[in-house]
């Protein structure tokens, strides 16, 4: 897929296949993560996959679905749940990059896995202290952002915004529409 086609064309996923990710594309991920850009190249992210389907379920339980389509996309754990989490953490110290380091390895990740038919959901709406105790962190780490990773079960769109509005919805065939500025309203040139 060229880069163009492959960025313009990834939407965030929230409806899943009941099937696993195989530990082979898991680890083509975070291999794909680790080679992006990082502050200082201190490297401090560590990944955490979680697919044991128990602490999967539990995991699920503690996050929150784009509030603006829920209840209606909101997945269902056993019909359309991700089967499949990688937690990002850090130590309880990390730098205030740690967000700028984070997103880097996300948006490698997402791209990653829509190139090889995966979608994914980055979360910050989650309950990372109760994460943290689920996987049992160790003392001085921090669990900063979940992703959700799987095979995707809908197909997102994305639109043009028309009027400034950029509100993600639901159409009444159930598709996700998720419009996007043009480069003019977004640019200043000097």
């Amino acid at each position: 897929m060229d880069f163009e086609k492959l960025v313009s064309s990834r939407r965030t996923i929230r409806r899943f296949e009941q099937r696993e990710v195989p530990e082979a594309l898991l680890r083509y991920l975070i291999d794909m993560a680790r080679y992006s850009s990082c502050a200082s190249n201190k490297q401090p992210l560590r990944y955490l996959v979680i697919r044991e389907r128990e602490l999967v379920r539990q995991v699920f339980e503690t996050t929150r679905w784009a509030g603006l389509v829920a209840p209606r996309r909101t997945p269902r754990w056993e019909v359309d749940a991700p089967l499949c989490f990688i937690a990002l953490t850090v130590p309880e110290d990390a730098g205030m990059h740690i967000h700028a380091d984070a997103g880097a390895a996300i948006q490698s990740m997402e791209l990653a896995a829509w190139e090889k038919s995966l979608g994914c959901c980055w979360f910050a709406s989650f309950d990372p202290e109760k994460v943290g105790e689920l996987v049992k962190l160790p003392d001085g780490r921090r669990v900063l952002y979940l992703v959700a990773v799987g095979f995707p079960a809908e197909n997102p769109v994305t639109e043009n915004a028309a009027d400034g509005r950029v509100a993600y919805y639901l159409d009444a065939k159930d598709v996700l529409h998720v419009p996007k500025l043009p480069v003019d309203e977004i640019t200043t040139w000097l």
